[in-house]
């Protein structure tokens, strides 16, 4: 067979890593991972070898709580097993960070899987209030791999000086800058993509910020 197509044939990845399959696809090579990692609920696309999908939730009880109350939270599945598994969503573009005993804030929409060496938890931005639409995102720390999707091309800007970033916008951020919410003038003022939005995302110190090309995937409209 000759085609085109066959220009995206597998790639080999090294044991036990995260790898970009392609720019909307991850890889995950199970051999070295202490024989399990977690990926977001419903992401497989394909699997080769004997591996096993388990439903975890939100990570246990204590953050099932606090996903029910804040809106953020994960829905989970424990992949373990030995083969190879891919992974994608919604064609977005996927991205890998290789974390370094270090802390990162993420919005866990643009969760797609990361290693079982990572602690993380919920948490409320600093800053953010009931009143300003509340600000509840996932914090990851420690060392290993956490893979992430974007929906349209990123931006990463270094926070040298106070930035101002779309909640909705704002993909991840490093856990080094403090944040704290910026109210706009006029309610009715037109600020960001959206239309009417009060309040932005404020972040100072040093550090960087992700930014999606987009406030999300466009909700469905009932016919």
């Amino acid at each position: 067979m000759r085609s085109s197509l066959l220009d995206h044939a597998e790639r080999s990845v090294e044991p036990g890593s995260f790898q970009l399959q392609n720019n909307h696809m991850l890889k995950v090579d199970l051999t070295g991972t202490g024989g399990f990692f977690y990926a977001k609920q419903g992401s497989m696309v394909a699997y080769q070898g004997d591996v096993d999908f388990a439903y975890e939730g939100s990570g246990g009880i204590g953050k099932l709580f606090k996903k029910a109350f804040t809106g953020e939270g994960m829905s989970l599945m424990k992949v373990s097993g030995s083969g190879d598994v891919f992974l994608a969503q919604d064609a977005d573009q996927v991205f890998v960070l290789n974390l370094e005993d270090e802390g990162v804030t993420v919005n866990g929409a643009n969760v797609l899987a990361f290693e079982s060496t990572l602690a993380w938890d919920i948490n409320r931005v600093e800053g953010a209030s009931m009143f300003s639409g509340g600000l509840f995102n996932t914090t990851f720390t420690g060392t290993g791999a956490l893979a992430i999707t974007t929906f349209g091309t990123p931006v990463v800007l270094n926070v040298d000086v106070p930035t101002y970033v779309d909640m909705q916008s704002a993909v991840l951020w490093s856990t080094s800058l403090q944040s704290s919410m910026r109210k706009t003038a006029k309610l009715a003022a037109a600020v960001g993509r959206g239309s009417g939005e009060a309040y932005q995302l404020a972040l100072s110190g040093q550090g960087l910020v992700v930014v999606q090309a987009s406030e999300g995937h466009p909700v469905p409209t009932a016919q």
